[in-house]
C-alpha cells in the first residue's frame, strides 16, 4: 500500500510539472509534419492517353471510361456552344478533369494547414484543407469542390523514401508517404472535355507521390479514383505524371474553353 501511494504521488507530481511547463507537445502542423515536399512548379509529362489530354477528344470517343447508360446519353448530346451560352465553359476544368489537362501546376502552402494548387489550364485554384485548415467553399458552389487532405504515411524500411529516395522534407521524413486528398461537393463537370460527365455526388480520391530520380529529376505522380454511382458503372482510375521545374519559366494561366 505504501508503495502504491508513493507511485500515485510521483505520477501526480510529474503531471503537475508537465502542466507547469505547458505539457507535452501537441500534434505537429501539417506543413511541419510533411513527409514529402510538393511545392513548386510542375510540368505535365504526357506519355500516354495523349489523344484525350492534349486536344479535346472527338464526340463519342469514351474509350476506357466505365460509363453508365445515363452518362452515355448525356455525352451523346454534348454541345460546347450550349455550355458557352450557359456560362459553363469550365465544365471540363473541374476537379474531375483539370489535373488531366495539358497545363502546369503551381503548388504552395496557403497557410500551415492548407495546400493550394493553381492550374494553368482554366486558371483554376484548388485548396486542400488538412484538419483545422482554411474553410473550403460551400458544397456545390465551386468547380473544385471541397477537398480534405491528410498525410498517408508508409511505415517501415520499405516506405517510399527507402525505395525511391523521397522524404527529407519535414518531421517524419524517415518513413516517406503520400498526400491523400478526398474531394466531394463539387459542381457537376466533365471527366473529359467531350462531355463525359461526373455528378455532384461523385467522390474523388487522389494520392500525390513524389519521386526523386538519379540525375536530379523530380517527378510527381497523381493516382486518382473517381467513384460516381450515377455516371460510372465502376470506379475509374487514372495516373497522371508531372516533372518539377526549377522556376516559373513558361507559367501562363489560360481561361477555360469549352472546345
Amino acid at each position: 500500500m505504501r508503495a502504491l501511494l508513493v507511485s500515485i504521488v510521483l505520477a501526480s507530481s510529474i503531471a503537475v510539472a508537465d502542466a507547469q511547463r505547458g505539457g507535452p507537445p501537441g500534434p505537429q502542423l501539417p506543413r511541419v509534419a510533411a513527409p514529402i515536399d510538393l511545392t513548386g512548379y510542375w510540368a505535365p509529362l504526357i506519355t500516354e492517353d495523349w489523344r484525350y489530354r492534349v486536344v479535346t477528344p472527338p464526340p463519342g470517343d469514351y474509350t476506357s471510361v466505365p460509363m453508365s447508360p445515363a452518362a452515355r446519353k448525356i455525352a451523346a448530346s454534348w454541345d460546347p456552344a450550349r455550355d458557352e451560352a450557359a456560362g459553363e465553359q469550365c465544365r471540363g476544368y473541374g476537379v474531375g478533369g483539370v489535373m488531366r489537362l495539358p497545363g502546369r501546376l503551381r503548388i504552395s502552402w496557403q497557410d500551415d494547414r492548407t495546400l493550394k494548387i493553381e492550374t494553368e489550364a482554366g486558371s483554376q485554384v484548388r485548396t486542400l484543407a488538412f484538419a483545422g485548415g482554411t474553410a473550403a467553399p460551400t458544397p456545390g458552389s465551386d468547380w473544385q469542390g471541397v477537398s480534405r487532405a491528410s498525410w498517408d504515411r508508409l511505415e517501415g524500411p520499405m516506405g517510399a523514401g527507402a525505395i525511391f529516395g523521397g522524404g527529407g522534407f519535414g518531421a517524419g521524413r524517415a518513413t516517406g508517404g503520400s498526400l491523400k486528398v478526398v474531394t466531394t461537393g463539387m459542381k457537376p463537370g466533365y471527366l473529359r472535355k467531350n462531355g463525359v460527365p461526373y455528378s455532384a455526388d461523385a467522390v474523388i480520391t487522389e494520392y500525390f507521390d513524389r519521386f526523386d530520380l538519379d540525375g536530379g529529376d523530380v517527378l510527381l505522380v497523381v493516382a486518382t479514383e473517381t467513384v460516381d454511382p450515377m455516371y460510372l458503372s465502376q470506379p475509374y482510375w487514372t495516373s497522371t505524371h508531372f516533372k518539377k521545374q526549377a522556376n516559373a519559366t513558361g507559367w501562363n494561366p489560360t481561361a477555360c474553353s469549352a472546345r
